[in-house]
């Protein structure tokens, strides 16, 4: 993987077009940018429907899902390479897995469908996810991001999204310690420059990801807050690069 500058956090697909979310979107976004290596994964409407709680899962559903995960293998070309994430439900379909991914979407927010932790299933899919050694990118409420963390996937290598905006807060995961585990990364997207500057003051940039949430913020915008953190060159080459290479080395071979 030579990219240079790594946005590790962007959505992409194309069974749903609002807002435009394709790879030629994100490409015409980040254009001038310098970032040429992108982890992508589907749209929450692609997936199940956010907005029905009492969501029922069908074929017509899981082929959805199957086409809109399959979609990310075919994208990326030489000026923007492609990191392929496997964004999964509760058929937790670990089965469709392929070499190619190298990393997990795990998400809901409150009042959107549940995952089904308890079924065997799950536990199952975990133990796969665990076996390839692949990162899984968190975006639950905050109980159950401690219950993932603790007790359903101890020690899987998990990514808390957002600097944890949308997991209970930046000061709530703080609070509880979750910021200090070794196995637990986080990004940058959509978070504030004062959380940004706070954690690596408090616990470093090695566990720190760039990402932009594309289309939901813009990559160079996400990008120069990086940019022009007052810290040595060198972190900053962690923060939009390395350190995402370095957890990705040993993913899903």
């Amino acid at each position: 993987m030579n990219a240079s500058i790594i946005d590790a956090h962007a959505h992409c697909g194309i069974q749903g077009r609002f807002p435009p979310q394709s790879f030629e979107d994100y490409h015409a976004h980040a254009g001038g940018s310098g970032i040429d290596g992108v982890v992508m994964f589907s749209p929450v409407m692609e997936i199940y429907d956010r907005y029905d709680p009492n969501f029922k899962d069908n074929d017509e559903w899981r082929q959805r899902r199957k086409k809109s995960n399959e979609y990310l293998l075919e994208i990326g070309h030489q000026e923007l390479i492609v990191i392929p994430y496997f964004f999964i439900w509760n058929d937790f379909a670990v089965d469709q897995l392929t070499s190619r991914h190298k990393g997990i979407k795990w998400h809901r927010h409150p009042d959107e469908p549940v995952y089904h932790y308890d079924d065997p299933r799950c536990l199952a899919a975990i133990e796969e996810i665990r076996r390839r050694n692949m990162p899984v990118v968190l975006e639950e409420e905050f109980e159950n991001t401690i219950r993932f963390i603790n007790e359903i996937a101890v020690g899987v290598k998990v990514i808390i999204p957002h600097l944890g905006l949308l997991n209970g807060g930046y000061d709530t995961i703080s609070k509880n310690g979750i910021w200090e585990r070794p196995n637990v990364y986080t990004d940058t997207a959509l978070a504030s420059q004062y959380e940004i500057t706070d954690y690596i003051n408090k616990y470093g940039c090695e566990r720190m990801l760039f990402g932009s949430d594309f289309p939901f913020g813009d990559p160079k915008i996400e990008l120069s807050k990086i940019q022009n953190l007052r810290i040595p060159e060198e972190k900053k080459e962690m923060i939009l690069s390395l350190n995402l290479k370095r957890l990705l080395a040993g993913s899903n071979r």
